[in-house]
């Protein structure tokens, strides 16, 4: 049941318009003085509109409009005045009332504003959740799945610090999906709306990696032929992941530091210092305070970046989460693949249990995309699991009960995924993760026929 608030110092116009909303199915409270109104606006407010008259004796109508403003910008507030007043009327929707109606008014008048205010109430809220959700989604393609305990305290105290804008630092073993922490963070936190960038700090020289994080002006190094803008220019108002933040030299750490102290930096090459409005996520699966200890990390800027701290769980501290992770990695596989797998059966289920997963969710994530790959079935049996002693063994040279030369375990690999591909020799190389040059050479080379394109 929808809630009106109605303001005004006129008795009967309060008895009207509480006896034919209650009769029009809505609830009603009425107030006879805007200092009533804005006192009950202090309290949890329940109402979906306002009703009230632009002039009343204790208070000036349009600053109890104000102040319903800056207290509840999003509450729709319909001005009620006469017909001398309607300046006063105007006046008020400059300064934000949602419209104002004449007294006397007909109640189909009345009744047919308040259903279109409500209409519209109703599809900005549905607009606000669907923009949430995509904001959820864009995370990752891949939603935080968990059924565990475990990751239950890390994704409550993920949402919990959320909030706020302090650095974080994610700890865990590779694979245990510290990037998707770092999304969450980002996309639940009042920087929503401005940009997530993420940069693998391992994967880039030292030269590289200043380029990437701080861009570069023309000529600051060989090769600098244009100016480039870094990521921390790219990532202003919003977050910035910096993954393997344990492998940055001493050099660049120093610099970082720089960033997190006083919200400026320098580009490479030039003399004038920018600012920027940054929220840091660094990952690591090193033990930092280790690399404090032993010299190869800056203390400073590890409590910089460790303002609060996120340890992630491995994949086998957290086993009840596995069934429900390969569930979801097999209904993307399948989609993407446009195959018919439609389970796993309870040895395969068990098999995946038990396994120790060292490479975690991300090897559990190549374990099922193979074993969708190389389906024959509508179900993943456990004899399409490479764990164990059959880890990455293709299934023919596993059943032999022999060790298999490796030009042979990759032959039959490449073989056993061009036919699930029905030789379709682009598809094939994207999953082998190769160029199709290279599967070209390797058809030749293992004698494996040009049966398709």
């Amino acid at each position: 049941m929808h809630k009106i608030f109605i303001c005004d110092d006129e008795p009967e116009i309060l008895h009207y318009l509480d006896k034919l909303l209650r009769a029009s199915g809505y609830a009603v409270e009425t107030f006879t003085s805007g200092a009533a109104l804005l006192e009950r606006l202090k309290k949890p407010v329940v109402a979906d509109i306002i009703l009230q008259d632009v002039r009343m004796p204790d208070m000036d109508g349009l600053q109890v409009l104000k102040q319903t403003r800056k207290r509840h910008p999003e509450m729709p507030v319909v001005i009620m005045t006469a017909h001398g007043t309607i300046d006063d009327a105007v006046h008020a929707i400059k300064l934000g009332a949602y419209d104002y109606i004449t007294k006397p008014f007909p109640k189909e008048k009345l009744l047919g504003m308040l259903e279109r205010i409500l209409d519209y109430r109703r599809l900005a809220t549905e607009n606000r959740q669907l923009r949430e959700e995509l904001h959820r989604s864009s995370v990752s393609s891949d939603a935080i799945i968990f059924r565990s305990d475990a990751f239950r305290e890390v994704y409550d105290l993920t949402l919990q610090v959320a909030e706020s804008d302090a650095n974080i630092l994610v700890m865990g073993e590779s694979g245990t999906g510290k990037e998707l922490i770092a999304g969450a963070l980002h996309h639940n936190s009042p920087r929503r709306d401005k940009p997530f960038i993420s940069l693998n700090c391992a994967a880039l020289s030292d030269t590289l990696l200043e380029s990437q994080l701080f861009g570069h002006v023309r000529g600051a190094f060989t090769g600098a032929v244009i100016n480039q803008k870094g990521l921390l220019e790219e990532a202003d108002g919003g977050t910035l992941f910096l993954d393997e933040i344990g492998d940055v030299s001493p050099a660049v750490q120093a610099k970082l530091l720089r960033v997190t102290q006083e919200k400026d930096f320098i580009v490479l090459g030039s003399t004038r210092t920018r600012k920027v409005d940054v929220r840091f996520v660094a990952a690591t699966n090193k033990d930092l305070m280790a690399e404090v200890q032993a010299g190869r990390f800056r203390e400073d800027l590890y409590y910089r970046l460790n303002v609060i701290s996120i340890s992630l769980p491995p994949l086998r501290e957290r086993r009840d989460d596995i069934e429900p992770l390969a569930m979801h990695f097999l209904d993307i596989c399948t989609r993407r693949m446009k195959k018919d797998v439609r389970g796993i059966d309870q040895d395969a289920l068990q098999t995946l249990t038990q396994y120790d997963w060292p490479g975690n969710v991300r090897e559990l994530e190549n374990v099922i995309e193979r074993s969708v790959i190389l389906a024959r079935g509508t179900t993943i049996t456990a004899s399409l699991l490479p764990l164990g002693g059959r880890r990455d063994l293709p299934a023919a040279a596993a059943s032999a009960g022999t060790l298999a030369a490796l030009d042979e375990v990759e032959r039959q690999h490449i073989e056993n995924v061009l036919r699930e591909t029905s030789f379709h020799k682009s598809r094939t190389a994207e999953i082998l993760g190769i160029s199709r040059k290279t599967l070209d050479r390797k058809i030749a080379e293992f004698g494996l026929g040009e049966n398709r394109t």
